[in-house]
């Protein structure tokens, strides 16, 4: 239509209004004998992407593809893994079109419901974080909480432990009744974790910030801090901040773990079924899945990191 005066974008303008989607630079490179540059490297993320979202998996004699925790990634996180994994020169552009042509989006967090029950004597510790989240160092500063799960013989609550530094998740414990052990546990768990990867916990060293919530200033809670050497401190009542980065952790165990069938396949029938995907959870939050405030490497590589700076070999002179 050349001869009609009509140019090759005008051509293709028309087409794309008709539904026919098609760049003038595809027409060009097709009629050079090659494929775009762009075509090819959309191909390449399109394969990556795909591979790293699905997986397949073999049940009684069956193989069917199944969605991977990183397939619950938004844009940035999947541009950030395709170029940790694949492609390290992928485009933002690239990946989200590939996002798109595999019906992929971010998983989304629904609103909290409050749960936090405040002590009647009203006796508590002071807040020592002031809303600062932040830590210099591994095992400076320890956030928890709870939350929970509906299943079919009812309520289960699962309770963490979240170190502030890497933000990694130190210890969790499910129980079906909000009982002081719910929290108990985890602490005794996080302390003996830490001492056995070698960095055991000293006296003065550790503050402990929790909310209000009557089993984190019982007695025996309490005890077992000032046993242990560790600080308490606790978030000002009614304040949507005081804890703001577990209310983040929760909201990612359930909307990540708890509302997909990536980490179970089925309905929570019993606390068994809660513990199972709490445990494949915690193992990819803390192994694998990228952070955007860690420069999108996981918890565990984050502080693996500051151990080694720490012990780095001199170099000669």
């Amino acid at each position: 239509m050349r001869a009609e005066g009509h140019a090759v974008e005008s051509i293709c303008r028309v087409l794309r209004e008709q539904g026919c989607q098609i760049a003038a630079r595809t027409y060009r490179a097709q009629r050079q004998g090659r494929v775009a540059a762009r075509t090819v490297t959309d191909a390449q993320v399109l394969d990556a992407v795909r591979s790293l979202a699905w997986k397949d998996v073999e049940r009684d004699g069956v193989v069917r593809r199944v969605l991977t925790p990183e397939g619950l990634y938004g844009r940035r996180k999947m541009t950030a893994l395709i170029r940790r994994r694949a492609i390290p020169d992928a485009s933002r552009g690239a990946v989200d079109r590939a996002m798109r042509a595999l019906g992929l989006t971010g998983i989304r967090r629904d609103k909290k419901i409050r749960t936090t029950i405040p002590a009647k004597d009203g006796t508590r510790a002071g807040d020592l974080l002031n809303r600062d989240f932040t830590a210099p160092r591994p095992d400076h500063t320890w956030v928890m909480d709870f939350t929970y799960v509906r299943t079919w013989a009812g309520w289960v609550y699962v309770a963490f432990i979240v170190d502030v530094y890497a933000q990694r998740i130190v210890a969790w414990h499910a129980q079906t009744t909000k009982h002081v052990d719910l929290v108990m546990i985890p602490l005794r768990m996080g302390l003996w974790e830490r001492d056995r990867q070698g960095h055991p916990i000293q006296p003065a060293q550790l503050r402990a910030h929790s909310d209000a919530g009557s089993q984190y200033v019982s007695v025996a809670y309490t005890d077992k801090l000032e046993l242990d050497g560790i600080a308490p401190s606790i978030g000002s009542v009614g304040d949507a901040y005081d804890n703001a980065l577990m209310e983040t952790i929760n909201g990612l165990y359930k909307a990540e773990c708890i509302r997909t069938t990536v980490f179970h396949d089925g309905p929570y029938k019993a606390i068994a079924d809660v513990e199972f995907a709490t445990a494949g959870w915690v193992d990819w939050y803390n192994t694998r899945r990228l952070h955007s405030s860690l420069g999108y490497v996981p918890p565990a590589e984050y502080e693996q990191a500051h151990y080694a700076a720490l012990t780095r070999e001199p170099q000669p002179a």
